[in-house]
């Protein structure tokens, strides 16, 4: 998600918004529209004041100077980023997943001998999405989870995001979902006010840094047999979804799984998939 409270510390210009959020689209796709001014003003004004920059002039130049150096690229997409999420969200996708989809995969895979998952949470925040699969993982494979190949892939384009999930420690506000009190005792321990992530749950996925809009990265990845890409096409343009959708596509499996936000549609965007409805919820299949 993007914040949107308004800081006046530094005056940015409707001028100098626009090349500011050229420069930003250009390296990362997110696009902001004109109403994101002050947000923008906001976010960034700390990044003025930790440089010594005394306008947001400055700073343009200052990031038109740094040629392939990325490390200030990060720490605007740490500012401007709200990683919002929580364990067993949008319970109905995960149902299908759990319930249906999982489970046919798992018996098709041992019909032919082939014990290999492939899954990708393609914005993975803090983490929960991510572990919230390896405890559904856990919790239907049990004490066979050892003899599978698992890939369980969480990317992100903040590094501050996959550094709080490698740390594996939440507070409640992560269990505002429909996680239940057994799974918490299962999973997690309790320290002081926070709780943290049983190690053999922590062990599964594999975090690492992506920026959706780099389709030769997306390319390197194996093919997915389930890909989570929820609550992040909306921050895109048409231009960049409509090239992020094909990075997925090619990337996903015959016969995978992509799973969108609960407000999200490929509507007039891609027909490459097609739809599959279950309880509550729909996924995007790629024949």
């Amino acid at each position: 998600m993007i914040p949107t409270s308004i800081d006046e510390d530094f005056d940015l210009g409707e001028d100098q918004f626009h090349q500011l959020r050229d420069i930003i689209y250009e390296k990362s796709g997110i696009f902001f529209t004109d109403n994101k001014l002050y947000l923008l003003q906001n976010r960034l004004g700390n990044r003025l004041k930790d440089l010594g920059l005394s306008s947001f002039e400055e700073y343009i130049r200052y990031l038109r100077t740094q040629n392939g150096n990325m490390a200030e690229y990060h720490k605007i997409y740490n500012a401007v980023t709200i990683n919002e999420t929580y364990f067993f969200r949008f319970q109905a996708q995960l149902d299908a997943f759990q319930r249906k989809l999982l489970p046919n995969l798992v018996d098709q895979r041992r019909a032919i001998n082939d014990r290999q998952l492939n899954i990708w949470s393609a914005a993975s925040s803090s983490g929960e999405e991510v572990y919230t699969l390896a405890m559904i993982l856990d919790e239907y494979l049990g004490s066979t989870l050892g003899n599978w190949n698992v890939q369980l892939l969480g990317t992100d384009i903040s590094q501050r995001a996959l550094n709080q999930a490698r740390e594996a420690t939440y507070t409640r506000n992560s269990f505002r979902g429909a996680i239940t009190d057994l799974q918490k005792e299962t999973y997690f321990e309790p320290i002081g006010n926070e709780f943290r992530l049983d190690g053999h749950i922590k062990s599964i996925p594999e975090f690492r840094y992506l920026n959706l809009n780099d389709n030769q990265e997306i390319g390197r990845l194996k093919k997915m047999d389930f890909i989570f890409c929820r609550n992040v096409l909306i921050y895109f343009d048409e231009v960049v979804k409509e090239k992020v959708l094909r990075s997925i596509y090619d990337v996903l499996s015959h016969g995978g799984y992509l799973f969108l936000g609960e407000a999200e549609s490929l509507h007039g965007i891609s027909s490459s998939f097609k739809v599959e409805y279950f309880p509550g919820a729909f996924a995007y299949k790629k024949d």
